[in-house]
């Protein structure tokens, strides 16, 4: 294992693996790369994209944490989860600048943390997901939820998110590659060892599916429940998180139908796994739609986010500046509620 990370530095080592895993010549793997100096058009789209979605997120987080009626668990796991959008438009515009001839210039422990990045954003977002569908499991299915308890949950939760997607995503700088392996490695990611791809998808898949699961479940008790399931916020909130759930398999399905490919073929046999980046790209697309969800299902959202555009000097429309800063007021059934009909906000 000792000669496995000594490569780390070895500059050589990257062109090697891309000549191997892609099938090509030094040659071919010039001419694919050299008009790939300046950013393409579609690298321009994708950087637009990822400053729209930090710019966001950013938003909800501002939102979340300056008014008192988003602080409750529910919403601190949606932050969360806009925190792991706004890491993911991050890392994808440092891809992006790191990508094409540039990835020549790196080091292997380099490429290790500009593609681990990503890989702990995504596993960020499909972690919180997790954790909002336990939180709304717990909460829906108890009829009283003491304060400290249920802040300690989230905390211990949020934590849990976070320490397990940076364990994953860094497996492969720790030794879980494809170094010394050249038969192992993934054609799309060629540093990266085809069983950690394959494991990795697979874990999220099983998340993905757990979720689900749980949704059917907390849908069948509030239907069953005696409160009027559909007016309620907490059967509102619950359709909210489902869109993002749903949106967030649509623009990840393609990428994760890929990297599976990608881990039980080679690029000879596989030439759509040449267009990989395009599937990546679509799947940007979901960590700029949360935002929107919020916003098309939240009137306290839009009016928070009005709120914070105004103080920004976006939406001044002649408005005294001081009213820009004062906050929505908390509502009281909100934050003492102890009823699963009112658990999780007011998002219709």
């Amino acid at each position: 294992m000792r000669s496995r990370y000594s490569q780390y530095y070895n500059r050589t080592l990257i062109p090697y693996h891309y000549v191997f895993a892609k099938n090509m010549t030094l040659e071919d793997l010039d001419k694919r790369y050299e008009d790939k100096k300046l950013l393409t058009d579609p690298s321009i789209i994708i950087v637009v994209l990822c400053t729209i979605i930090i710019l966001e997120n950013l938003l909800v987080l501002i939102a979340v944490c300056r008014n008192k009626k988003f602080h409750s668990a529910m919403f601190f796991f949606i932050g969360n989860l806009a925190f792991s959008d706004l890491l993911a438009g991050s890392a994808y515009i440092a891809n992006i600048f790191l990508s094409g001839s540039r990835t020549f210039d790196l080091v292997p422990v380099q490429w290790f943390i500009r593609e681990g990045t990503a890989f702990i954003a995504l596993a960020a977002s499909v972690f919180s997901l997790l954790a909002i569908a336990i939180e709304r499991y717990i909460a829906i299915t108890k009829v009283k939820v003491y304060g400290s308890t249920k802040t300690c949950r989230m905390f211990l939760l949020i934590g849990a998110c976070w320490v397990t997607s940076i364990l994953l995503g860094g497996l492969p700088i720790m030794g879980w590659n494809c170094i010394d392996n050249l038969p192992q490695c993934s054609a799309v990611l060629p540093l990266y060892s085809k069983k950690y791809i394959l494991f990795v998808v697979t874990i999220f898949s099983l998340i993905l599916l757990s979720i689900v699961i749980l949704y059917v479940k907390i849908y069948l008790i509030v239907r069953s429940s005696h409160q009027e399931a559909t007016n309620s916020p907490a059967y509102a909130l619950l359709k909210t998180v489902t869109i993002v759930l749903g949106v967030f398999i649509m623009c990840w399905l393609p990428a994760f139908t890929i990297l599976l490919l990608d881990s039980s073929c080679t690029i000879q046999y596989c030439p759509i796994l040449h267009k990989a980046n395009i599937f990546f790209g679509f799947a940007t697309l979901n960590s700029a739609l949360n935002p929107v969800i919020y916003t098309l299902r939240s009137k306290d959202m839009r009016k928070e986010f009005l709120r914070v555009l105004c103080c920004w000097g976006v939406l001044q429309s002649g408005r005294p500046a001081e009213r820009c800063l004062v906050p929505l007021k908390s509502s009281s059934s909100l934050e003492h509620c102890t009823s699963p009909g009112f658990l999780g906000g007011n998002i219709g």
